[in-house]
């Protein structure tokens, strides 16, 4: 069951067996990526020429439990991107009866097939009674539903004790900063996973975070084992989330290109439904046209094979991208 293949964006490969590689280059919206990258990639050439040095990771770490906000009583790792510790946790928590919160990311529901007692797919957290441990994105992927995180400290309380856990996947948390966990997580058996890379736009450089309940942060720490995280990795991440200018500023400047994306899309014809700031969800009767007719024109765009009336946007970034795209559009 563990080994079934989960669908994801961002496979350009994909989009050049379906439709040839354009002549323009691909645009690609099929993720939910920062179009406009943390510009300032300069790294020292101890970075490269050195193993990832002590000093380095605990400037990297203070600067994520500032960033996330992440308490003195919380625990908090670096790992190489976020979906490594989406993997780590089955092999840690084996034995569990899991429920996860739907529609959303596929690879939660099936990285826990093989390790898990039971995995259920509930719609609404009323349903996860007699499971020890709930797994929710916050905000949803791919639909952007958030969830207070007064009420999720609720939930996490209500688990059965003392095995009880509730784990947060808060990837595309940082435009929302107000409904992240971490600021709770002080004695909460809770687990946040952060992504560092879909906000900061720089995700080939693997580097997302865990943080809240020191018992698998511990476990956590002990199977990445030492160099986990990259000396660039350490570097740019460090660097990046002190830049408190940077941040502010692209928060308004996504916001700003989201509604402009609604526009184009509702003239399209097209209803949007949810999204975050770095990806839109439409519905349309048409959505199968629409992705043959962008992928004809270079534009590869996340489809779903479950619900074919759904695609899903991400920002196109720059003037001429935006433009390429409301001319494949009509």
């Amino acid at each position: 069951m563990g080994s079934t293949t989960a669908y994801h964006g961002g496979n350009l490969q994909e989009a050049e067996c379906l439709f040839g590689r354009p002549k323009d280059g691909w645009l690609d919206l099929s993720t939910g990526i920062n179009p406009a990258p943390y510009p300032d990639t300069t790294l020292s050439e101890s970075a490269w020429q050195q193993l990832p040095q002590a000093d380095a990771h605990d400037a990297l770490i203070f600067a994520a439990r500032r960033y996330y906000d992440v308490p003195e009583g919380a625990d908090i790792i670096a790992a190489p991107g976020s979906q490594a510790v989406l993997q780590l946790l089955p092999t840690i928590l084996r034995g569990r009866t899991i429920a996860v919160l739907g529609p959303t990311y596929e690879e939660h529901a099936r990285l826990w097939a093989d390790s898990a007692q039971q995995v259920t797919t509930i719609s609404s957290l009323s349903e996860a009674q007699g499971a020890n441990t709930v797994v929710l994105v916050n905000p949803n992927n791919p639909d952007g539903r958030t969830i207070a995180s007064s009420e999720l400290i609720d939930l996490a309380q209500s688990l059965p004790k003392p095995d009880g856990l509730l784990i947060v996947d808060e990837a595309f948390a940082d435009l929302n900063p107000s409904c992240a966990v971490p600021p709770r997580l002080a004695g909460a058996p809770i687990l946040s996973i952060r992504s560092f890379g879909k906000f900061f736009g720089l995700p080939g450089l693997r580097l997302g975070f865990a943080a809240g309940a020191v018992p698998v942060i511990a476990s956590l720490r002990e199977r990445l084992g030492p160099w986990a995280v990259s000396g660039p990795a350490l570097e740019l991440g460090a660097r990046a989330m002190t830049d408190t200018i940077w941040i502010e500023e692209t928060r308004r400047r996504l916001k700003a290109q989201a509604t402009t994306l609604d526009n184009v899309l509702e003239r399209a014809g097209m209803t949007v439904i949810g999204g975050t700031a770095l990806f839109r969800l439409v519905q349309s009767e048409s959505a199968r046209d629409v992705f043959e007719r962008l992928g004809k024109a270079g534009i590869f765009v996340r489809r779903f094979p479950d619900r074919p009336q759904w695609l899903r946007f991400g920002l196109p970034g720059p003037e001429q991208a935006l433009a390429r795209l409301k001319q494949a559009l009509g």
